[in-house]
């Protein structure tokens, strides 16, 4: 019964990227190849969803057919909203942490990390556009978690990973 949640849940995370890929890929061409803006981009999103919903309206109209759900009532739970922002707020958080431990220098291992990471970005910033580079930023993170969706290959990377871990604790 656990295993078909699991399985459930794998595939849905699987789904997740494919619909962010797509999602990445239309915003990407749309800023990108036809030179518009990300305001532009909302506009015509917003344009396409009215009409739709009109037609919708419209037609539901003709038929007599009533709508369960009406979506002047949809609301954000108090508790979602709560952990939406504390997620940005961690993950807000955890990166100044990093930086300001980074700045005081008292760890120069991660000094260089950052120092180097830092200069990288501005590299490939000043090679393509910044639209190119968080659109291969979503393919990567799409393809991990299309891999980690997968069941055979994430118990393989699981493994693999678990093996590295206990290596590096042994060192």
């Amino acid at each position: 019964m656990e295993d078909d949640e699991h399985h459930q849940q794998q595939h849905q995370e699987g789904g997740k990227a494919i619909v962010m890929f797509i999602s990445g890929t239309l915003i990407y061409y749309h800023c990108s190849f036809r030179n518009s803006s990300f305001l532009s981009l909302l506009s015509d999103v917003f344009l396409v969803i009215l009409c739709s919903l009109a037609i919708l309206g419209l037609l539901f109209r003709h038929f007599n057919i009533s709508v369960p759900v009406d979506p002047l009532e949809w609301q954000v739970s108090q508790d979602t909203a709560n952990n939406i922002f504390a997620c940005l707020a961690n993950t807000v958080g955890a990166a100044e942490s990093v930086l300001r431990v980074a700045a005081t220098g008292h760890d120069k291992k991660l000094f260089v990390r950052v120092v180097v990471s830092l200069y990288l970005l501005s590299v490939i910033g000043r090679m393509v556009s910044g639209v190119t580079v968080a659109y291969a930023g979503l393919c990567l993170i799409c393809l991990y978690m299309f891999v980690e969706s997968s069941l055979p290959l994430s118990s393989r990377l699981s493994c693999y990973l678990a093996r590295r871990e206990n290596a590096e604790i042994q060192d």
